[in-house]
Parts: C-alpha cells; sequence; structure tokens
C-alpha cells in the first residue's frame, strides 16, 4: 500500500461517495433548479413517500434538521413547562437542549456500558409524578433495548421518543427502530448514514394523530395556509436536499453492508489488542455502525488520539463531557460521580474512521497503527 492511501484515511469519505453518483446528483439537483419549488413541493413529497416506504409505511416528515426533529416529537406529544424527560447523559446536547427549550427538565440516567446506551434498569427509579417521557438514543448506530423502556413506559404511561439520528435502518429483534416508540427523530447531517448536502431531518410515527400533529407544528401551526390553530415552528425539508437525499436512500442498505463489513474487519485486527476494547454487539441488535467506537484506558486514550493524528488517522471523541456535568446542567444538582459509566466512557471512548468506502488494507493499518502505540506504551513502563 502506498503511503498516500495511508495518508488519506479520511473519518467520513464523503468525497468518494459523492464520486460514486455524482451524475444522478447532478441530474436530481438540476431538476429542482429547473422546477423552481425550492421549499415543499413534490421532491420533498417524493423522498417522505420513499422514506415512509424504507420505514414500513409509518408516516415521514421532513424537517429542518435532527434538532428540529427532537423539538418537534417534543410538541407534539404535549411535553412543555415543568414536565421531566429522562434522557441518558452520554449523547449529543441535542437530545437534552431539544425538551429544555420547552421548559421541560432533563433527568439524566446512566448507560449499559457495553453499549453506551440508556441503561433500562436505571430507569424506573428516575421517575416521578412529573415524568412524561423517556428518549433512549441509539448510539453509534446499536439500539437502545428498547422492550424493558417500552414495558416501563406502558407501566407508568409515559411517552417514548426515539432518537434514531445515528441509527437510520439499524434493528431491535428484527423491528426498525424509530418505530418502536411514539415519534423516531432522524437527522440528516452531511455526516450521518444518510446525510445530506445541508441540514435536514424527520420525524417518523406510525400514529395518524402524532403524524398530524407534527405536520402542524412544522408549518407554523397552520393546518392550511394563514390558518394557524396552535403556536408552532418554521422547520422544513428544502428541496435540493429532498432530491439529494432520494438518489441516496435506495443505496443505504448496500452502504449499511460496507459499514458492518469494515467493523468486522475491525473487530478482527483489533480482537487481540490489549491496550483495545472493541465495540460489543448487543446479540437483539443489527448495528448500523454510524460510529467504529473503542474503549481506550483514559490514562492512554489521547496519547493515542495525537500517536494516530500524527500517522494520518483522524479520530473523534463522541462525547468529551456526559450532559449531567456540562455548565448549562450546573443548576440541576448533578455532581461528578453521579453517572459514573457515562463519566467513564468520555475519558475512555475513541471513535475511528468509518464510512462506507474504508478499504480493507486503510483498516489494517489503523489497526497496526495503534498496535504499535500498545507495544511502545508497555514498553515504556518496563
Amino acid at each position: 500500500m502506498t503511503n498516500l492511501l495511508m495518508m488519506n484515511i479520511q473519518m467520513v469519505d464523503l468525497h468518494s461517495q459523492i464520486a460514486e453518483i455524482r451524475e444522478e446528483l447532478d441530474a436530481a439537483m438540476s431538476a429542482v433548479l429547473e422546477q423552481g419549488a425550492f421549499v415543499r413541493g413534490p421532491f420533498v413529497a417524493q423522498f417522505e413517500e420513499e422514506l415512509s416506504a424504507f420505514y414500513h409505511g409509518a408516516y415521514a416528515l421532513g424537517v429542518g434538521n435532527g434538532t428540529d426533529a427532537l423539538q418537534l416529537a417534543y410538541m407534539a406529544t404535549g411535553i412543555g413547562a415543568g414536565d421531566e424527560v429522562i434522557v441518558p447523559s452520554f449523547t449529543i446536547f441535542a437530545t437534552a437542549e431539544a425538551a429544555a427549550l420547552l421548559g421541560a427538565r432533563p433527568v439524566f440516567v446512566d448507560i449499559d456500558p457495553a453499549t453506551f446506551n440508556l441503561d433500562p434498569t436505571l430507569v424506573e427509579a428516575a421517575i416521578t409524578e412529573k415524568t412524561k417521557a423517556i428518549v433512549p438514543v441509539h448510539l453509534y448506530g446499536q439500539p437502545a433495548d428498547m422492550d424493558p423502556l417500552l414495558d416501563i413506559a406502558g407501566k407508568h404511561n409515559l411517552i417514548v421518543i426515539e432518537d434514531a439520528a445515528q441509527a437510520i435502518g439499524a434493528k431491535y429483534k428484527g423491528r426498525i427502530v424509530g418505530t418502536l416508540g411514539d415519534v423516531g427523530c432522524l437527522s440528516f447531517y452531511p455526516t450521518k448514514n444518510l446525510g445530506a448536502f445541508g441540514d435536514g431531518g424527520a420525524c417518523i410515527t406510525t400514529d395518524d394523530e402524532l403524524a398530524a400533529s407534527l405536520r402542524k407544528l412544522a408549518n407554523h401551526g397552520a393546518e392550511r395556509k394563514y390558518f394557524n390553530t396552535s403556536v408552532g415552528v418554521n422547520s422544513r425539508l428544502d428541496a435540493l436536499q429532498a432530491a439529494i437525499l432520494s438518489v441516496k436512500l435506495p443505496l443505504l442498505n448496500a452502504w449499511t453492508e460496507a459499514r458492518r463489513k469494515a467493523a468486522d474487519l475491525y473487530d478482527q485486527a483489533l480482537s487481540e489488542n490489549e491496550l483495545v476494547t472493541i465495540p460489543p454487539r448487543a446479540p437483539y441488535a443489527d448495528h448500523v455502525f454510524h460510529q467504529y467506537t473503542i474503549r481506550v484506558p483514559a490514562a492512554a486514550r489521547d496519547d493515542l488520539a495525537a500517536h494516530l493524528m500524527a500517522c494520518g488517522i483522524p479520530t473523534m471523541v463522541y462525547y468529551p463531557v456526559p450532559l449531567h456535568l456540562l455548565p448549562v446542567f450546573e443548576e440541576l444538582g448533578y455532581a461528578e460521580g453521579a453517572l459514573p459509566e457515562a463519566e467513564r466512557a468520555s475519558r475512555e471512548v475513541l471513535s475511528l474512521p468509518m464510512h462506507p468506502h474504508l478499504l480493507g488494507e486503510q483498516i489494517r493499518y489503523v489497526a497496526e497503527t495503534v498496535a504499535a502505540f500498545s507495544y511502545a506504551s508497555v514498553s515504556a513502563t518496563l
């Protein structure tokens, strides 16, 4: 393998993806320009129909971005001031932010250390008379353990909103995530498994009334133009993004399989490395590997990241601070040590390059570079 190939490893290789489908993308964007309908219109309607089919007939509403999808889901299910929403602490800020924007209180619960997802055994203890919803996040593309969460929600009459922004197409016990709770929320940020060329998102639901409410709330609370029946927001997937996503959606399953094959190669190459814990795959889950996230002892994690970067290998830490320890949530009263697994994960996780166009030679180079660091770090202690 050439040094050029080694040094051309990307966290997400959008250039190769675009090159693969450039003609189709150009044609789709030209069609939008010719039509001149840039907001809503036929291209958005077409993509929503295609996304609905992908989700086995569930309603699909294109919105402005993944954060909007979460906020709209909270709004449509009646979450507001004084309500409590149970969320994992180890996730992106938006999961809790969208609830806090509506005056709801995020109640942070620790994660299962094996999956990085909300630990169902800890949820019931966090429920109070103010609790309105449970919000599992299918982090890194691996589904949360939904059955016990749905059982708890049913027992306490709670809403379940799935943050599936990183898990489009993932399945839990054969069922596609995003359709298991009341509303599923997607993001089409460019680096997602299904990414637009800008911001975009979607809400998924199988409930007729929720679908109508979501669509109205995303359009200023109007059932029809200039007839507003509630206060909503302005959140729309634009036609150019919809046309681009319509080109990409038929390729998503193949790209997902490529991600899984890359993950298999990583597993094989890193399984004997004593410094690294490879990402476990829950037996109930069909993981879609938005990220391939290893664990490294906290004392070595940042040094390993620096070593990899020096060798031309980018990495990322998703997420370096658990939500309950962010300054913005200081008033909620969480202290360091309150959620130990989320805190430990934030010190140990390291995401390696992952995308459908990753080459086997590149994965082996990453693994060899990790192994070289492991040997050096162990030798330095002798």
